[in-house]
């Protein structure tokens, strides 16, 4: 049994992907983090003596600290954070435990790097409907949740990631982008590690609407008709993104719990 200030694999992996999930830092030592240089997803790397710097800016927030085995590292820098009032658990288990309880892990060297902030930078076209609303939800949900969204003319997308190191995608002729039949968020799925299955089942909604192929999905057709609408309700894309997350956590948890739910009026006896 874990215990109070600990959370299960189990219990992480349920809130993984929606609005609740915790703040993820991992505070693994170098020598073990080399070892397998992976992140649970979201997480980042902060060093554990360095804790308490952080504890300004995790106030009022849900905070995990991860590291190799779920020990002296991740207990001690956790409860650092505790007395300074920040609410805080450790990973039963730490990385390890997740790992070998199957859950996704993300390949560090395939994050971006990060600007002065801590945040990835990422650029794409204005104007955005749906593979453009659906990657950004992504990576705030699994990869970076702080992660900047630069917007701007088709043109000048690539000058724009040039000049101010951002990574661009979307667009054509760069690495994030469709390949195939396959739309953007396919390939931050496989890029990504984040294959699984409510994920991928998610992925072909949003390829249906992307790419006006709506017989993949029944779903997608849905999709396309509110991301149109959303494109239309927000001049500002920022705000758009914003107002669009969580169409996609529903379309999310739908996809990861609900496929299996119908419902029907007249109410059938005995249904709710």
């Amino acid at each position: 049994m874990p215990s109070p200030t600990e959370i299960t694999v189990s219990q992480l992996s349920r809130l993984m992907g929606t609005p609740n999930t915790p703040t993820l830092i991992d505070v693994c030592i170098d020598e073990d983090f080399e070892r397998d240089l992976r992140f649970i997803p979201s997480a980042f790397r902060h060093p554990a003596k360095d804790i308490a710097a952080l504890a300004p800016s995790l106030k009022n927030k849900d905070v995990v600290v991860i590291c190799q085995k779920g020990k002296k590292m991740s207990q001690g820098a956790a409860a650092i954070l505790r007395a300074h009032n920040v609410k805080t658990e450790t990973l039963e288990g730490g990385n390890f435990a997740w790992r070998d309880a199957g859950e996704p892990m993300i390949p560090a060297a395939k994050l971006p790097p990060r600007n002065a902030f801590g945040q990835t930078v990422w650029v794409t076209r204005h104007r955005p409907k749906i593979d453009r609303i659906a990657c950004p939800w992504l990576i705030r949900r699994f990869v970076d949740p702080n992660a900047q969204f630069l917007f701007v003319a088709p043109s000048e997308v690539l000058s724009v990631a040039d000049k101010f190191n951002a990574t661009p995608f979307d667009v054509e002729d760069v690495f994030w982008s469709h390949r195939g039949d396959n739309c953007t968020f396919d390939t931050m799925l496989e890029e990504f590690a984040l294959q699984s299955k409510p994920l991928l089942h998610l992925a072909t909604i949003i390829r249906g609407a992307d790419t006006d192929k709506l017989d993949l999905s029944p779903q997608s057709a849905g999709l396309l008709a509110a991301s149109l609408g959303f494109s239309r309700m927000y001049r500002d894309d920022l705000t758009q993104l914003d107002m669009s997350m969580g169409l996609y956590d529903a379309f999310y948890r739908w996809s990861r719990d609900a496929k299996g739910e119908t419902h029907d009026w007249p109410q059938t006896p005995g249904k709710v």
